[in-house]
């Protein structure tokens, strides 16, 4: 769906504070409370919305811990099949194909290093599962959670 300038302001409201009134958006852009619904609608019936979601800082949680984690598959394995076994794991917050030797890529938030450890090795005992290869994070130097307007934002 092509993004106009009022949807495209609608949406840099809602990623700043998606618990904006339709009110609010509409003194803000110009547009009736309405007018601005009826938007979002299509919006979100459209798919360019998505959804709507509370940001929670993970250490909040208890999960202070995160990992990025290769996965090297057997034979032709394909994305689906990897897709749906990783997110069986709740301590898996994305995953993707990726470029290069392995296959995708996994990044883990858990609570130490030892939940890492349990995590990878239910991880790797998936049937199609070669091996793994991870990293723990030290620090986070940039984080870029949401996108406004086509470009990264904080």
């Amino acid at each position: 769906m092509e993004l106009d300038a009022l949807d495209r302001a609608i949406v840099k409201a809602l990623v700043d504070d998606a618990r904006s009134t339709y009110a609010e958006i509409g003194n803000q852009i110009g547009l009736s409370a309405p007018a601005v619904k009826r938007r979002v609608d299509r919006l979100l019936s459209s798919g360019a919305i998505t959804g709507f979601t509370a940001r929670v800082e993970p250490s909040a949680l208890g999960w202070t811990t995160e990992a990025y984690v290769e996965l090297f598959c057997r034979g032709k394995t394909s994305p689906t099949e990897i897709g749906l076994a990783v997110s069986r794991h709740p301590e898996v917050v994305s995953a993707c194909t990726i470029t290069g030797e392995a296959d995708a890529l996994l990044h883990i938030r858990a609570r130490d290093v030892r939940h890492v450890e349990q995590v990878i090795e239910r991880i790797a005992s998936e049937p199609f599962v070669v091996r793994t290869k991870s990293a723990i994070v030290l620090s986070r130097l940039i984080d870029t959670p949401h996108v406004r307007d086509g470009a990264p934002t904080q």
